[in-house]
């Protein structure tokens, strides 16, 4: 699918609710000195300008990361605060991190990044945000079959697809399974969108089937605007890090108890 193109959904409520459980669960992987690997299978562009005519067009970072920053939902150590800190130094007041931008940022020499994006432009600006990565332009998931278990085997893969293709609902759970077959100890975090139809229901009963302690996070918001279909936003988790679970609620804490904005 080379149509998507993230820009437009920066910083939203969704990227808020992934970013912050990605960004706590690297900061606790890389406490400990040895090291690891990150694998993402839909990387997008890594870094995001929320001045840009695309990210204004929808103003959906309003109800994301700019309402956290302006309620104080992140404390000021904070793992995704301090990246965010660190990336609008380097690149200006208006940029934001993607999760490939927040993966860089939180790991270590020795660490290993793999990346992988589709689409054309995406690619391009992603190798211009993160030249030191080992970048991958292929589809994603064949990418996490290929590299998996990866050099150094502890480690964790994102896979965050967009979901316009509807097939990757049927797809995932197998892709998963087989994951987690070449690399048992990896932790597998599987981001999806919360729709009213529930299109994602049969999917998560495979998964937890398949993942009995497997850990599931969701956060619940109002549509970004008139006509925007998403409420809310999950976090599927294979071999959740401890402490996790606590981050999770209270992050949807914060959801659930904020008031729609104006």
């Amino acid at each position: 699918m080379l149509s998507y193109q993230h820009i437009y959904h920066a910083g939203n409520a969704a990227d808020l609710h992934k970013h912050t459980l990605l960004a706590w669960m690297l900061d606790y992987m890389t406490a400990k000195p040895k090291p690891l690997s990150y694998l993402e299978t839909h990387a997008g562009r890594g870094l995001y300008d929320l001045t840009a005519a695309e990210a204004k067009k929808t103003d959906e970072a309003r109800a994301g990361i700019l309402r956290a920053e302006a309620e104080d939902w992140l404390s000021p150590d904070h793992p995704l605060r301090r990246v965010l800190t660190q990336i609008r130094a380097r690149h200006g007041d208006g940029a934001y991190a993607g999760s490939p931008l927040i993966a860089a940022n939180l790991l270590r020499r020795g660490d290993s990044i793999h990346l992988a994006e589709l689409h054309p432009g995406e690619y391009q600006a992603l190798q211009s945000a993160l030249p030191r990565a080992t970048l991958y332009p292929q589809d994603g998931f064949q990418m996490a079959l290929a590299v998996t278990p990866p050099t150094p085997r502890r480690g964790l893969m994102l896979v965050d697809p967009s979901y316009e293709v509807k097939e990757d609902y049927a797809r995932i759970p197998a892709f998963l399974q087989e994951v987690a077959r070449k690399w048992n100890v990896g932790i597998l975090a599987l981001w999806y969108p919360i729709l009213p139809d529930r299109r994602h229901a049969p999917m998560l009963a495979r998964l937890e089937q398949a993942f009995p302690d497997s850990l599931r996070a969701e956060a619940r918001f109002p549509p970004a605007r008139a006509g925007h279909g998403m409420v809310g936003s999950g976090m599927f988790v294979v071999n959740p890090p401890f402490g996790l679970a606590a981050e999770a609620g209270r992050i949807a804490a914060l959801f659930a108890g904020a008031s729609t904005p104006d």
